[in-house]
């Protein structure tokens, strides 16, 4: 095979993968027209169209489909065995991508790197966060952080964290005057801010629990944002109760910042998950890696 063949068929893999080819030009350091370009004359010589294109959206057609599938493992096999060669070198090397929430990376996975980097520079970590459940494999990521009751039954999974528990807050300037909320559905009378989760094109539901009895609550509010950071500035400020992580209110309500409300209906829930294929071959930077994240608790 013709070393621009496989220059091809490594481009088409990044489209097809990224669904973008804004994305998959970033990926590969090329320019949109060039990588247009490549595909089209990569359709030419086979003589079958392999992405359908729209002005909003790129997909694989049936048979751009089939030679992902027939293709892909075969070079992530190959990616595989060459990153491999690294544990032959002195020092464990390589770079290890990871999809995360904003708080698990603040909260977890950046305290945990500060120490363990400084030790292996030869060790890279890529860090993209998002409150999407990112299929890893599809995606090309190592591993990915999430909530131990969200992580698939198909993925080893290692505990990074202890339990996490949810917090309902507000400013003492909007809770003035205002009825605290006594019950779950009392939130629907309140200004509430919301994070918008890009996975399933929605925000997220508030759940709670007391005595054995579940609720969950699609709440309203004027905002909504993506991150957790912001969504704490805003209640800070006064503009409506926010539903978030615990320790990142903890400082605040101390303080009295913010007023917790709902505290019983708010039970701790399994904490972050490291999570990986089962079939992922462990380079030694990513077993030293998993290592340094584990729950030593």
């Amino acid at each position: 095979m013709a070393r621009e063949s496989i220059n091809d068929l490594l481009a088409f893999l990044a489209v097809a993968r990224q669904r973008s080819f804004t994305k998959a030009a970033a990926q590969m350091g090329v320019s949109q027209s060039a990588l247009s370009h490549t595909i089209r004359g990569l359709e030419s010589r086979l003589g079958i169209r392999l992405l359908n294109r729209s002005t909003r959206s790129v997909s694989p057609t049936q048979a751009g489909e089939r030679l992902m599938q027939s293709i892909g493992p075969k070079f992530e096999e190959i990616d595989e065995a060459l990153a491999s060669l690294a544990e032959l070198r002195e020092k464990p090397a390589g770079t290890i991508r990871l999809t995360t929430a904003e708080h698990a990376a603040q909260s977890i996975l950046w305290p945990k790197l500060a120490k363990f980097l400084p030790d292996y520079p030869d060790i890279k970590v890529e860090i993209t966060m998002d409150y999407g459940l990112t299929d890893i494999v599809a995606q090309r990521y190592d591993a990915g952080v999430r909530h131990g009751e969200m992580v698939s039954k198909d993925m080893i999974a290692v505990r990074i964290g202890p339990d996490l528990r949810m917090a309902i807050v507000g400013a003492p300037a909007y809770l003035a005057n205002r009825p605290l909320p006594k019950t779950p559905q009392d939130l629907l009378t309140h200004n509430c801010i919301n994070l918008r989760l890009p996975t399933h094109g929605g925000t997220l539901t508030w759940e709670f629990e007391k005595d054995g009895k579940e609720l969950n609550v699609h709440v309203e509010g004027q905002l909504t944002f993506n991150l957790g950071s912001q969504i704490l500035d805003a209640c800070l400020q006064g503009f409506g109760l926010a539903y978030l992580p615990e320790d990142m209110v903890e400082a605040a309500a101390i303080e009295g910042r913010l007023i917790r409300v709902l505290e019983d209906w708010c039970p701790p829930f399994p904490g972050y998950h490291l999570y990986y294929p089962s079939s992922r071959q462990s380079s030694a930077a990513f077993t030293l890696l998993v290592e340094a994240l584990r729950c030593k608790t």
